[in-house]
């Protein structure tokens, strides 16, 4: 934890807003990016990092014309002050919802393939009921975004493991559970096939997420699985992309029936064909298991999903 050690012979220490300055200027690596993020002009940001260095007797960040860098001083106050900035936004959380409102932060993972819930929907009806809490989304991977939530970077999470593999160090939920489609161009052979096996496609060229990512690994170890090697020739990490290359006819994919389907309905140049043996995924709802905050549990509430106590 950091300590709040005197400043000057004014008895002045380092405050929160010092803090959220330099943890800005560090995440954005960028003074006046950092000033906006904050809402306040550059010169009175810049002054007061300025004399927090003087103070400290350490340069947090390593200036120059192109680049602005952490310390290794620097560093070692962030993960502080993080700390620090964490446990304010916490005890404000916590007083607030003490008196039945529920104010805050909720950061919202969310991996781009989600289909057990919908999103978007799910936001703006969280946003109707608790107005004062400030929503933060972003999308990544399923192991990334648990990891972030263990971090506590991350309060909550929408992901997408392979069937079996269940998310650590986290509370989980299964919201889902879904059998992979093969996607192929509209024109392809296999348009119209009732359905086909791994082996009957092995040899066909793949479109598929990045080597390494939970999504790719759903579809990977199935084929591992079943003794087979195959060719992913294009790795993409946006489905878009994915779809694009597949209409195309330069590959085919295997993709989570729940989420292409409506995509695949609207799109005349993909078609859609079973897999018997494909791969499988679950889709999780996770959280922290120590203490989650108020805005957490309110989350919770709004899913259907019993609060902890």
């Amino acid at each position: 934890m950091l300590a709040m050690a005197p400043m000057n012979s004014n008895d002045d220490c380092v405050d929160l807003q010092q803090m959220r300055y330099v943890v800005a200027v560090a995440e954005t690596r960028n003074f006046t990016r950092a000033a906006e993020l904050c809402s306040v002009v550059q010169s009175s940001l810049s002054h007061r990092i300025a004399g927090l260095e003087r103070e400290l007797g350490v340069k947090l960040f390593a200036r120059s014309s192109r680049r602005v860098q952490l310390t290794s001083a620097g560093a070692a106050f962030v993960a502080g002050a993080r700390e620090c900035l964490a446990a304010a936004d916490r005890a404000v959380a916590d007083a607030a919802a003490a008196t039945g409102v529920v104010r805050g932060r909720l950061s919202v993972g969310v991996i781009v393939t989600a289909a057990a819930v919908d999103v978007p929907d799910l936001l703006r009806r969280y946003r109707d009921q608790y107005p004062d809490v400030r929503v933060v989304l972003r999308s990544g991977r399923s192991d990334e975004m648990a990891a972030a939530i263990r971090n506590g970077d991350l309060d909550i999470a929408f992901l997408g493991l392979p069937e079996g593999e269940r998310p650590s160090g986290v509370e989980t939920i299964a919201l889902d559970h879904d059998q992979h489609v093969l996607v192929v161009p509209a024109g392809h052979r296999l348009v119209g096939t009732p359905r086909v096996t791994l082996p009957e496609i092995t040899e066909e060229t793949f479109v598929d997420f990045v080597a390494g990512t939970p999504a790719r690994a759903q579809s990977d170890q199935a084929f591992t699985d079943a003794g087979l090697v195959r060719d992913v020739a294009y790795e993409v990490g946006v489905v878009e992309l994915m779809t694009r290359l597949i209409a195309r006819g330069l590959g085919i994919a295997l993709m989570p029936s729940a989420f292409i389907r409506p995509l695949a309905a609207g799109d005349p140049e993909l078609a859609l064909v079973p897999v018997v043996d494909g791969p499988r995924r679950v889709e999780y709802l996770a959280w922290s298991r120590f203490s989650p905050s108020p805005a957490t549990r309110a989350m919770l509430g709004v899913l259907g999903v019993r609060s902890p106590a």
